[in-house]
């Protein structure tokens, strides 16, 4: 039997802010510059999840630094105008807080524009624990990162619950040993998500209720 569901890991982008336009603008914009007319809309949507690094060294192993540092540059300009939030996402998420479980981002961005990205969205303090692509040797879909929430947490695998919109969250989360939560408004298609077969799979953020209902009170 399943022990009740305590830690909630959650990815950033695409699960909690909607980055996926700022995310394709700036992809179409670099690889533009580079590769002129060989990248389309369909192309980079394949490139929201893997860390910058993972996919840029598919795309141009010998340009991966400067592809990638120009792609933050253009993301920190485009950010704030491209990107939203998802419905009802602050409400829940300081719900969650208030029930007493315990919360980390896990993701494959930096964490300065990860802090940036929750102030806009004013849930900055309701996160115990930040792992991002600069405290890890390996992003997900390895558990290292997962690896690390958990033990900066000090909580164990059995009550823990990867949430995210890629298949990198759903594999890194079997990787850890933890289960796992796709989100439907992934930008892939919920049925592209579900062929990860997650553990569950989230119509709308607000689902998480029911589902720790059970867990901390």
């Amino acid at each position: 039997m399943n022990k009740d569901i305590t830690t909630l890991l959650f990815d950033f982008d695409g699960t909690l802010l909607d980055t996926n336009e700022l995310i394709v603008q700036t992809f179409l914009s670099v690889l533009g510059e580079h590769f002129p007319g060989e990248y389309g809309r369909e192309d980079v949507l394949h490139f929201i999840g893997p860390s910058l690094e993972q996919t840029f060294t598919k795309i141009a192993p010998g340009k991966v630094s400067e592809l990638s540092d120009q792609y933050r540059r253009l993301n920190r300009t485009l950010h704030d105008e491209l990107v939203s939030e998802y419905d009802g996402v602050a409400e829940t998420l300081r719900t969650l807080k208030s029930r007493g479980l315990k919360m980390a981002i896990v993701s494959t961005k930096r964490e300065e524009t990860i802090l940036h990205g929750l102030k806009l969205m004013g849930v900055h303090d309701v996160f115990d624990v930040l792992v991002a692509l600069d405290h890890v040797q390996n992003p997900k879909p390895h558990p290292e990162p997962l690896e690390l929430a958990l033990r900066l947490l000090e909580a164990d695998q059995q009550g823990a619950l990867m949430i995210g919109d890629n298949s990198h969250d759903i594999e890194g989360g079997k990787n850890a040993g933890v289960r796992t939560a796709g989100v439907a408004w992934t930008a892939k298609g919920e049925e592209f998500l579900a062929s990860f077969e997650p553990d569950f799979m989230l119509q709308h953020i607000s689902d998480l209720l029911e589902l720790t209902k059970a867990g901390v009170r």
